[in-house]
Parts: C-alpha cells; sequence; structure tokens
C-alpha cells in the first residue's frame, strides 16, 4: 500500500492508535509572514480550509506497538477519517518539489501516555569460557530469526511488549504548502523536542516535505538551523531519533531533519535527495533521488513497505531504549558445518582465499600461499581441540566449513535489526552492524564476514559503537577478515581514516565492548574492532600481526618455510591467551572447559 497521498494524521493512525496531540507555546506572526509576501496568510487558509491542519507539521505523545493479527493490513479501530478534496496549489519550496498529496481531514482519538516494560540488563556468565550464548543445536526452544531486512521487519512475531515504547512523534502535512518549513513549523519541531528531552522520549520523524517555505525567505531557512541544534540537544541527551522519509522528502527537510537522525527507513519509491523535482540539472538521473538510491548510498538503512513499518517502528524503539551497563557475554563456539568436499581446500593455486577467485578488493597481505594440500578433519561438534601448529590454526580458519558471522548473529540473538551504510556514501556487505535482543537486553553488534574489509565497513562500524555508546546500550563486535581491502580504489575511499577513526571510537567507548575473534584475524584491519582487554577467541581462529604467506616473503624465505613461520609468529588461540592478547578460549555450550583455557579468563558477573 502506497504512503504517497498519506495525510499527516492518516500517518500516524496506521502506525498507533495511541496518539495525543500536543500544544504548542503561541506566538504572534507578522502578517503574511515576515517578508509580507502578498496573498500569503491567504494562502495558509486555503491550506489549512483543504487538510483541516493549522501548520505543515503535527506532534504529540504516541505509544508504538506492534500490531495484533486483527489490525494487520487494516487502520488501527479508534480513528474517524473525513476525506476531503482537492489537490494543494500553493506549493512553494525551496527544494523545488511538485507533488502534491490530497487533503484528508482526519481525528485521532487518543489517550494519556504509555509505559515501557524493559528487560533485565543481567547477562548470564559460564565457566572459564564466559560463554552465555548457546548454538542453534543446544538453544532451548529458542527459533532462531534473521534481521529485519531493507522489504520488512525481522522474521519475528508480532509483540516487542505489550505496553509498547512512548515516543514523541512528529508527522508532516504535504498537503499544507507543500510540508515546507516555516517559522510556525519551526515552533512546532523546537516543541516537540523540547518536551522529548522533558520526558526522556524517543523522536519519531515521519517526514514529507518540499523543503523551506519560499514565502518566508531567509527566515524560513534558518529555520533548518534551529531543527538542527534541537536535534544535536536530544542526541547529547541520549535519546534516540528514527526517520521515516515519505514522498516526497527533499530539500532542508532531509538535510536537517532526515538525514541527522540515528536510524533511516524510507517507504518504497519515495522521492529522496537535496534536490526537488524542479530545481535538478535536465539531464540528473531520476533514479538517483529515491529511497533505494539513498540505502545503496549508504544514507538509508532501509526501505520499508507500509504495512510492515509499524512492527519495524516497534522493534527498533524497544532496541534503542533498553541500555544496560553489564557487557555483552562472548558467545559460544559454534561447531564447523560439515559438507561434500569437506577436508580439502578448492584447488586456486596461490593467494590467501578458499575460494577459486579472491573477493574483490582482497589483496591485503597477499603472497604465494602454502601447497594446496588437505585440510584437517574439523573436529567433532563436542571436541573443540584446538590447533596443533600455527599453520593449522591458519587453515582451520579460512576453511570453508567453519561457521561465519551470520550463523553467530542467528544463534546469539533471538531478533535483531540491521544498521546499515557509513553516512558519507558508502556500504561495505562484508560488515554486519545492528542490533539485537537476547534475553530481555539490547546489544549492539558489528561483525566482519570473512572478507577484505573496505573503509565504508569501517565507518559503518564506527557509526554503531558511537550510536551505542551514547545510548548506553554493550556491544559486541565479531572478528573475521584476511586484512583491510588495500587496493587503489579502498585507498582513494580513505582506508586509513577509516580505521583510525574506528581505533579511536573503540578506544574512548564508555560503554562495554565485548570482542570474539571466530576466524581470520588479518593484522590491523581485524584489530580495529578489538575490544581492549575483552576479546575472546574461538578454537577455529588465528590472530597475527601479518599472515604466515607474505611474512615468509617478506623474511625472503622458500615458500616451503611458510609453516614454520606460522608457528613463529604464535598466532594460535592458546598462544594468544598465552600472550595475553585474548582473555581466553570459548567453547561448545555443551563441552567443559579445555586445560588450555586460563582459569580466570571469564567476563565479569
Amino acid at each position: 500500500m502506497s504512503d504517497r497521498r498519506r495525510s499527516a494524521r492518516e500517518a500516524i493512525a496506521f502506525l498507533t492508535d495511541d496518539f495525543t496531540e500536543l500544544p504548542t507555546p503561541h506566538r504572534d506572526y507578522a502578517p503574511d509572514g515576515p517578508l509580507a509576501w502578498h496573498g500569503y496568510d491567504t494562502s495558509r487558509a486555503r491550506a489549512a480550509e483543504r487538510t483541516g491542519e493549522e501548520e505543515s507539521v503535527v506532534w504529540g505523545r504516541a505509544v508504538i506497538r506492534d500490531r495484533t493479527p486483527k489490525e494487520t493490513g487494516a487502520a488501527p479501530t479508534g480513528t474517524t477519517t473525513g476525506a476531503a478534496t482537492g489537490a494543494a496549489t500553493d506549493i512553494d519550496t525551496a527544494a523545488g518539489t511538485t507533488t502534491a498529496g490530497t487533503a484528508v481531514g482526519t481525528t485521532t482519538a487518543a489517550t494519556g501516555a504509555g509505559t515501557t516494560t524493559a528487560g533485565t540488563g543481567a547477562g548470564a556468565t559460564t565457566a572459564a569460557t564466559g560463554a552465555a550464548a548457546t548454538t542453534a543445536a543446544t538453544a532451548a526452544g529458542s527459533p532462531q530469526h534473521g534481521e529485519a531486512g531493507a522489504n520488512g521487519p525481522a522474521d519475528t512475531p508480532p509483540g516487542t511488549t505489550p505496553a509498547g515504547t512512548p515516543a514523541v512523534l512528529v508527522s508532516f502535512e504535504f498537503g499544507f504548502l507543500g510540508g515546507s518549513l516555516g517559522e510556525r513549523a519551526g515552533d512546532r519541531l523546537e516543541a516537540a523536542y523540547t518536551y522529548a528531552r522533558e520526558h526522556r522520549l524517543p523522536v519519531v520523524s515521519l517526514i514529507a516535505t518540499g523543503g523551506s517555505r519560499m514565502q518566508e525567505g531567509m527566515r524560513a531557512l534558518t529555520q533548518l538551523q534551529r531543527v538542527a541544534r534541537q536535534s544535536a540537544l536530544t542526541s547529547e541527551a541520549g535519546l534516540p531519533q528514527i526517520a521515516v522519509l515519505r514522498d516526497p522528502t527533499t530539500g532542508g527537510g532531509w538535510a536537517a531533519l532526515g538525514a541527522g537522525a540515528d536510524i533511516i527507513l524510507a517507504l518504497p519509491d519515495a522521492q529522496v535527495g537535496f534536490a526537488g523535482s524542479r530545481v535538478r540539472p535536465p539531464d540528473a538521473d531520476p533514479a538517483a533521488y529515491t529511497a533505494e538510491s539513498q540505502v545503496a548510498a549508504g544514507s538509508v538503512d532501509a526501505v520499508v513497505h507500509p504495512d510492515d513499518l509499524r512492527d519495524t517502528l516497534a522493534l527498533w524503539l524497544a532496541l534503542l531504549t533498553t541500555p544496560s551497563t553489564a557487557p555483552a557475554p562472548p558467545p559460544h563456539a559454534l561447531p564447523p558445518h560439515l559438507a561434500p568436499d569437506e577436508g580439502r581446500r578448492p584447488s586456486r593455486g596461490a593467494g590467501l582465499y578458499p575460494s577459486a577467485t579472491p573477493p574483490r578488493g582482497a589483496t591485503s597481505h597477499h603472497a604465494p600461499s602454502a601447497a594446496d594440500e588437505p585440510l584437517p578433519p574439523p573436529p567433532p561438534p563436542t571436541a573443540p581441540l584446538l590447533p596443533t601448529t600455527g599453520w593449522e590454526a591458519v587453515q582451520r580458519a579460512r576453511s570453508p566449513q567453519r561457521p561465519r558471522a551470520e550463523a553467530y548473529l542467528d544463534a546469539y540473538f533471538s531478533r535483531r535489526a540491521p544498521l546499515r551504510g557509513d553516512r558519507v556514501g558508502g556500504t561495505d556487505p562484508g560488515v554486519l552492524c545492528g542490533f539485537g535482543e537476547r534475553e530481555g537486553r539490547t546489544i549492539a553488534y558489528a561483525a566482519q564476514c570473512g572478507t577484505p574489509t573496505r573503509p565504508a565497513g569501517y565507518r559503518t562500524a564506527t557509526r554503531l559503537i558511537r550510536l551505542a555508546d551514547r545510548l548506553g546500550i554493550p556491544v559486541l563486535t565479531l572478528i573475521d577478515t584476511p586484512g583491510a581491502a588495500n587496493d587503489a580504489e579502498a585507498e582513494r575511499q580513505g582506508a586509513g581514516p577509516a580505521i583510525a577513526a574506528l581505533f579511536t571510537t573503540v578506544a574512548t567507548a564508555l560503554t562495554p565492548l565485548t570482542t570474539l575473534l571466530i576466524g581470520e584475524g588479518g593484522s590491523g584491519g581485524a584489530l580495529a574492532l578489538a575490544a581492549p582487554d575483552h576479546t575472546w577467541a574461538t578454537p577455529d581462529s588465528y590472530f597475527s600481526v601479518i599472515a604466515p604467506e607474505p611474512a615468509t616473503a617478506i623474511l625472503k624465505r622458500p615458500q616451503e618455510q611458510t609453516r614454520t613461520t606460522a608457528d613463529e609468529l604464535r598466532l594460535r588461540p592458546q598462544d594468544l591467551v598465552e600472550l595475553g592478547v585474548v582473555r581466553g578460549i570459548v567453547e561448545p555450550a555443551t563441552t567443559r572447559p579445555d586445560k588450555t583455557t586460563r582459569p580466570d579468563a571469564r567476563p565479569p558477573e
């Protein structure tokens, strides 16, 4: 169902049946606005008659909860709608957007403010491994769920909490002068943000605007600064902000209100861009100004179908409003996946990767490999033996049978919502970031997927950790990369500064960070995600200043000495424990701690 012509109050009613509109402090305005624009008051009066609104912004307090089955696909009950016809004709915005919504006068009956329920912040800990997660095979009746993807919410049953999450809800009426921003709209937005801070509530903005209102000139344009300040103050107060981009979201409304939110969702095919349709170059590609294009560019987290929006918002609000001071417990080690070609590295001649062709940009630490030889068979799931040699550790970490990040996240979380994009034009599918729920707690995650990490991946992880730090949510990072991508394009994208920013963010974060090394730990490109003094390792992992093959080449040794070099690097999990690089080695939930695991290596209670 399209949202292209939904009014402000219809958009609200589609998300909640518990909304209370709140007043904005009154002040006097000059006739025909600050510019004394002839006919401006008349245009406002016509817009008010068409829409039933006094201004382009409606705001109040709402409780957002998952839909019940009877509400699915239908408008919430308790809402009366009176349809009105007529296109909005007085739409003059600096962004030049020309589409207009049909005006619908909607009133929503809502009472009171809802309350939130939060899970306990206690994370269970176990013996020396400190592993509190269960594997997919041993999780007691716990279904495995995926992410809330770009086309809808996580595949979990509705029901975040029975009470839902209270929030300040802002909705734009595009039928009122194109949803444009002027002084009165600025007053309403400031009042909404102020109320959110006073009552410690998140802010959800349903945006449909063409930008600044031309009839108010520069006084309208300066409202963008006003909105930006209110958004910054709300962020500093540790309150999350979620933007929903409706059609259209252009001009300053996108730049100051939409793009500045912590989580940005968009409706399918919504027009999203700084330039409106009337002010773009004549040869501009219209596809670049869509919600889908903004997702691909890393500026929007997900495109969500209107029918899924309520559940998606309920999930995000529940996750972002559940802080905790306890560190995330490290996951258990997962058993290897069995495959028909188990036990042998696929032939590829030379290099570091177990596939015929290295991933794009996978040139980090590239050097001739050791012989194309059989891998040791994976250990039984009930006996996670540690590698006896450095080279065996490398082979096991590179084995295609080893579980990757997706499997660890599925086993660890009951549900999760992805955060995508670095907000400066890039995405990296090799780094999964988001927030998940585990035993009633919210834990943020940043997980490498075994590929060389690109600059956008580091920047997305930085964005994730900074947001979690501001909201007081613990972070789990999973390390698995042969190293940072070092191709020419990665350098042009700022690999060094991106890695530096992540190092700094990890070092200065006040929220607790936990790291599990689940595969390859390739030099600084892996270390950037590691929590100092709170990093763990699985039996099928290694961590090294450099991979054995390039180390052998740099030392001008013959290729046959690669195994010896691997031993000398002391990169096995048990070596890392002895060196003090990791705290301990995690094991499957059904096994006893191995004698090589340091007795005192356990997460804080």
